[in-house]
């Protein structure tokens, strides 16, 4: 007794061989899933530098009301940006919050710009009040700390304008003690 198998089941064997193969090399070079064109390049966002107008830059107040940083022209403007999670932010609250009360009508405008949740900066202002006024922003490559000046996204991050709009300083990290005021001097 022979254990070859007939003739006739080698032939087809090697016929759905080469077709599973030719099969699989055809479906390989033609995918019919719809192409997908890449997304489209993200605008690069141009980051301020000294000299240079204040970007135009509208944000929500902590009550959800647009709030253009153009309005406070006029006097200079210290911005601080900020979050409620960010341990040296939290640390030289206070010395910003003494620095705004003791500027009266004419002096250094003070604006809080918080790269946070509404309610992480609400909880937040419980804990540590301030009087000046605060805008929110989403964290992100195009946030308004970038378009400042922030390439670096790090914070605490502190921008003074001058009187006309224009940047005059940038400061990444935390004041240390007494340098505020020397600071701000536009």
């Amino acid at each position: 007794m022979s254990l070859r198998p007939p003739r006739r089941t080698v032939v087809v064997v090697v016929i759905a061989a080469v077709l599973g193969i030719g099969a699989g090399v055809w479906f390989a070079g033609h995918d019919e899933r719809p192409a997908t064109a890449p997304p489209p390049p993200r605008p690069a966002v141009v980051a301020a530098q000294p000299g240079d107008p204040m970007p135009a830059i509208t944000l929500p107040d902590l009550q959800g009301k647009p709030q253009d940083l153009a309005s406070f022209h006029g006097r200079p403007l210290l911005i601080n940006v900020w979050a409620s999670w960010c341990g040296p932010c939290v640390e030289e609250m206070p010395a910003l919050t003494a620095f705004a009360d003791a500027q009266g009508a004419t002096g250094v405008q003070v604006l809080g710009l918080a790269l946070d949740t509404p309610e992480g900066v609400r909880d937040f202002l419980t804990r540590v009040p301030v009087a000046y006024p605060i805008v929110l922003d989403t964290p992100g490559p195009a946030d308004a700390s970038v378009r400042l000046g922030n390439a670096q996204g790090l914070l605490p991050y502190s921008v003074l304008i001058d009187a006309q709009g224009r940047i005059v300083k940038q400061k990444l990290g935390p004041f240390a003690a007494g340098e505020i005021e020397a600071w701000a001097t536009p």
